[in-house]
């Protein structure tokens, strides 16, 4: 049993001024692993405060100071790996075929940020005018449980390379993964202040960074209905606001795929970190030409696919994070049953020979049609839906017809043909024939997945402004 009894403020670990615990639990076996002591709106005061008093020296520090401050923070991570590796696996339950990478992805966010700020130029001219970017001030960093770690770096690079200062809102629920990176991040040996790591509630010291008057800039990843949250309390101080928020990805197999990649492909987009993923591909969008086929590959190819243990290295669907997911899941399996959907994998409960734990049998429906409840809403869960179109001008309007806009898919072979595919799609980021991530292009979303951008020269522009000095030239 792990008591976590401290947060991270003005360069210590400090006993929060809160006095409420939450459970923490492995998902894999259902059983409380360890407690951690919450963070109130006073613990939120005290880390802003520290957060406002560093900005005015950090703000004005070169870039090459910021470059080292950054690749001394990836060394401190990549120095964890092994203890958020163990975390990860053990508090979230992710396959450790996937756990390693989220434990690398951690400090690449911080290289890779360093090697974005080594061309950048926070000084350009505009005509008679000239531009510098200037930092915004303190950054309030919400991150979601789905990939902990790196949320938390990610931001923290983008807002540092800024020159912000930073208060970081983690999940309550990731509480042993941010133990470990708030002290590697100590480790680095930064001023004090640059950055506050204050575990809690969303509704106490969420809520509290939204509103506080100091707080200059929100970035926020989380579910769409707490971004809108966010956003109507960030307007009453004009706060930028970036969020990163829902999706419901197309994967678009055009009817010149080949399905001994298209398959698999989809599968990978649609199951990705155990479903839990706001990019996943949950929409497939199939020929009606050559559904039969697809169907019976996707049929045969689930069958191979292993959920459960999450230490068993054949395992690539592990645990949902928590009952309240486990139970959000089946809720939405059901639906997809009660509304028609036709039942070709999977299905409600456990998979077969497991008797407790989070689990979620990888499931798939066809028969789908883009107005049923499982193709409209964000389910984050393994549960795929299998939609047919007639053509690809169909395909393409079934794909933008959503709500969201993050991510989409394409798959196949002409290449030319995919990228005009993929110029009509209304989303931040089009994948063609791949699911490799680029750090250096921006990432979030159209519509109500989000406002702004991530990752590259965007991401780092997030926590800028620019201001214009005419007549010095």
């Amino acid at each position: 049993m792990q008591i976590i009894d401290k947060i991270y403020i003005d360069g210590a670990f400090v006993t929060p001024h809160g006095e409420a615990y939450f459970d923490l639990f492995n998902p894999a076996t259902e059983a409380v692993i360890g407690r951690v002591r919450l963070a109130d709106a006073a613990d939120a005061d005290a880390a802003i405060a520290a957060a406002k008093r560093a900005f005015p020296a950090f703000s004005r520090t070169p870039k090459a100071q910021r470059i080292e401050m950054l690749m001394a923070l990836h060394e401190a991570v990549v120095a964890r790996e092994d203890a958020l590796f163990e975390a990860i696996i053990e508090e979230y339950g992710a396959p450790v075929s996937r756990g390693r990478w989220m434990a690398q992805h951690a400090s690449n966010v911080l290289s890779d940020a360093a090697k974005t700020l080594e061309n950048y130029a926070f000084t350009r001219r505009a005509g008679t005018a000239e531009v510098t970017m200037e930092p915004l001030g303190v950054a309030g960093l919400i991150t979601p449980w789905n990939s902990d770690a790196g949320f938390i770096c990610g931001k923290l690079a983008a807002a540092l390379a800024a020159g912000c200062t930073a208060v970081i809102k983690p999940s309550e629920m990731s509480a042993i993964q941010t133990h470990i990176v708030t002290e590697a991040l100590h480790s680095a040996g930064l001023p004090a202040g640059l950055f506050n790591i204050v575990t809690g509630r969303g509704d106490t010291v969420g809520a509290r960074i939204a509103e506080h008057p100091d707080v200059a800039k929100i970035s926020f990843t989380g579910s769409t209905a707490v971004g809108k949250t966010i956003l109507r309390t960030a307007a009453e101080t004009l706060k930028r606001v970036t969020l990163e928020l829902g999706g419901k990805s197309p994967v678009i197999v055009l009817d010149d795929a080949n399905f001994d990649e298209a398959v698999p492909l989809a599968l990978q987009a649609g199951f990705m970190n155990s479903g839990q993923a706001c990019i996943a591909g949950t929409r497939i969008l199939v020929p009606h030409s050559r559904l039969v086929e697809f169907e019976a590959r996707v049929v045969n190819a689930v069958a191979q696919i292993q959920a459960g243990d999450p230490r068993d290295t054949r395992t690539s669907v592990g645990p949902m994070v928590s009952q309240k997911q486990w139970e959000r899941v089946q809720r939405y399996i059901r639906i997809g049953i009660d509304e028609g959907a036709r039942l070709i994998a999977g299905g409600a409960g456990r998979p077969e020979g497991i008797e407790s734990g989070w689990f979620v049998r990888p499931t798939v429906f066809s028969g789908v049609t883009n107005d049923m409840t499982i193709a409209r809403e964000e389910i984050f869960g393994p549960v795929l839906s299998i939609i047919a179109y007639r053509d690809t001008e169909h395909a393409i309007e079934i794909a933008n017809d959503t709500p969201y806009g993050l991510q989409a898919y394409v798959v196949s072979p002409d290449i030319a043909r995919a990228r005009r595919v993929a110029a009509q799609i209304e989303a931040g980021r089009v994948l063609v024939n791949t699911l490799t991530h680029e750090p250096a292009a921006p990432f979030g979303g159209f519509k109500q997945s989000g406002i702004g951008r991530e990752y590259g020269t965007f991401g780092i522009e997030a926590f800028l402004e620019p201001k214009s000095t005419l007549g010095v030239f």
